[in-house]
């Protein structure tokens, strides 16, 4: 029996993931202006992906953390290298006895504490020698399989250099870390009575021993028998990007803090008679890192509709045409978007390093913008408001890992 043709013709319809890759702009276009507002995945133009923070997940680092968002997964592992000082290029010794301090010490530098301004000075000098002497050295590897756009038997990509770059810049610009955790001292005996402490002793600790010599000598000792920086500790900072979707900068940056955050580098001293550095076995003599608060990195982008062609003119009252700044951007988000803006924002850093007042918001120490031109003043202090906001859960992330 002959089958008789349908008068009404069938409607063609798409499967979403169909729609996705025929059209990108425009699947993106449909979800941001339903009345939900929402994204493709779920989320509000302001919400960011769930993030995951798992800490000492290597053992044969110094420190260690494993940081996933959304799609993006990174592993960050850290490993302290001893570096003599008579190896260091354009190494100077320091003069300055009050801020003398041995590695391994609870003993803060001396009247810091009640002197804000002259802690952010010897932040700054400290970021100055550790930038000098090259004592940190980040390495971003993009994995094969982390993304189809990364193939296998290649060298490195020009992403991953600028990608290390990037956080070695924000390394040293942002004042992270202190040279009191990576200076190696050496104290010589003939400062030490028969009370004194073992050739490790803190700095606050030999001045100590300085108030029992007469005044008609101390003056001479003191000039004489100076604590030595004998060797330094070098950061070796590897960040390997096992899956990629959307801007890696921030979830790198996260692994990274977690990673500091959750070293420990062992007691160290320079011994006179073997002329090497000698480190302590014991983990419970081993000493964290101080670090000057904690530096979110969160990126945006802007999707526009009206520049695709995935919406006709549109009218917001004013003439603007439909524009949506996105935070924290996945794979397929970031394809649609041309314009992108990177903030790094920190609250108050620890006591003795404070930049910014309870009360008077974070301070902002990084902006990067590539592409499209929307984001004007008005705009950005929007987007730095809203980085703001989800700095605190990204940083209570971290604190809590």
């Amino acid at each position: 029996m002959a089958i008789q043709p349908s008068s009404q013709p069938q409607p063609l319809s798409f499967l979403p993931t169909h729609f996705a890759k025929l059209a990108p702009r425009s699947y993106l276009h449909a979800h941001l202006s339903s009345p939900s507002g929402r994204r493709p995945s779920g989320r509000l133009p302001s919400q960011s992906r769930k993030t995951s923070v798992n800490t000492g997940s290597l053992t044969h680092c110094h420190g260690s953390a494993v940081v996933r968002t959304g799609d993006t997964a990174v592993v960050c592992g850290i490993r302290g290298e001893i570096l003599n000082a008579s190896d260091a290029v354009d190494y100077t010794p320091p003069i300055n006895l009050d801020r003398v301090q041995g590695h391994g010490s609870d003993v803060t530098r001396l009247d810091h504490v009640s002197d804000p301004e002259r802690r952010k000075r010897e932040r700054a000098e400290d970021a100055e020698e550790i930038a000098r002497l090259d004592l940190l050295v980040p390495n971003v590897e993009l994995s094969t399989g982390c993304s189809p756009n990364y193939l296998p038997g290649g060298p490195p990509s020009t992403e991953a250099q600028c990608l290390s770059h990037r956080i070695l810049t924000l390394l040293h610009t942002s004042q992270l870390l202190s040279m009191d955790d990576l200076r190696i001292w050496y104290h010589p005996p003939s400062i030490r009575s028969s009370a004194a402490p073992p050739p490790e002793a803190t700095g606050q600790e030999f001045r100590s021993m300085s108030l029992d010599v007469p005044n008609n000598e101390a003056g001479d000792l003191l000039e004489q028998e100076q604590p030595e920086t004998k060797a330094f500790w070098t950061l070796h900072i590897t960040l390997l990007v096992l899956s990629l979707s959307g801007p890696p900068f921030p979830t790198l940056w996260t692994a990274l803090l977690a990673a500091l955050r959750n070293t420990r580098l062992p007691k160290a001293w320079w011994d006179a008679d073997r002329e090497a550095v000698i480190c302590s076995p014991l983990i419970s003599e081993s000493r964290p890192l101080k670090l000057n608060g904690l530096p979110i990195a969160m990126s945006f982008g802007v999707f526009d509709a009206e520049k695709h062609g995935a919406a006709q003119l549109s009218s917001q009252g004013n003439g603007e045409a439909m524009k949506w700044t996105l935070a924290d951007m996945d794979g397929f988000e970031a394809s649609c978007c041309e314009e992108e803006v990177t903030i790094v924002v920190r609250e108050e850093g620890p006591v003795g390093a404070v930049y910014r007042k309870k009360g008077e918001g974070v301070e902002i120490l990084r902006i990067e913008k590539r592409g499209g031109g929307f984001v004007g003043v008005k705009e950005m202090r929007d987007v730095v408001k809203l980085a703001e906001e989800l700095s605190r859960e990204w940083r209570g992330l971290i604190e809590g890992s």
